[in-house]
């Protein structure tokens, strides 16, 4: 479901489980952790959580599906909001993504983890995060297509554009000095920069 609206971040609502996981997984790492200290930070008994969901595996899918499921969404959002220009679409598309990298840290960090996913849920989760990159790509494409973009291999642009997206949580301290608008506005600049689009553009 789409946000009321894609720039409005409301504080993170997730059930019980799933929140105290989020904080073990943080502090310890997938590989680190327990059932039982999942359990625990949750205020649930063991044979509880495995009520809710079958393994630890099954817990970290969710949180993965919560993450590429809000960025989804709200690039999604943001794209339709746009006026329908490659330009428009794109810079609503790409603040999208890096406002939700931002304000969702605690989870977009577990992308990290997804090493540990077995083949069927790492498959599910490609192909979630593919439609993301579909997303973009098909704006990419528009703006090389109508020249609006200097870009010579939107494919490999829009992989490069994510993979810059996702690093951002690498650094990115909440605590900090730039605020995730900020952020927001310095990358959709660079953005620009490497399809080829002059900032000042209208």
């Amino acid at each position: 479901m789409a946000p009321a609206h894609w720039r409005h971040y409301p504080p993170l609502d997730l059930p019980p489980i799933l929140r105290g996981a989020l904080e073990v997984f943080t502090a310890r790492g997938y590989h680190g952790s327990s059932v039982r200290e999942l359990a625990t930070h949750a205020g649930v008994t063991v044979p509880g959580l495995y009520y809710h969901y079958p393994s630890k595996q099954a817990v970290l899918v969710a949180l993965l599906d919560a993450c590429v499921g809000e960025l989804l969404s709200r690039a999604g959002a943001a794209h339709d909001e746009a006026t329908p220009t490659p330009r428009a679409r794109f810079t609503n598309i790409v603040e999208s993504i890096v406002l939700t990298v931002t304000h969702r840290s605690s989870l977009t960090v577990l992308d990290s983890e997804l090493r540990y996913l077995e083949p069927e849920s790492r498959r599910h989760y490609a192909a979630t995060r593919k439609q993301l990159e579909n997303l973009l790509l098909g704006v990419v494409r528009a703006g090389h297509q109508s020249r609006t973009f200097d870009v010579s291999f939107p494919e490999d642009t829009t992989r490069a554009l994510l993979g810059m997206f996702q690093a951002i949580v690498t650094w990115y301290d909440p605590a900090g000095p730039l605020t995730p608008p900020e952020i927001a506005t310095r990358y959709r600049t660079i953005a620009l920069h490497t399809v080829g689009a002059a900032e000042d553009q209208r």
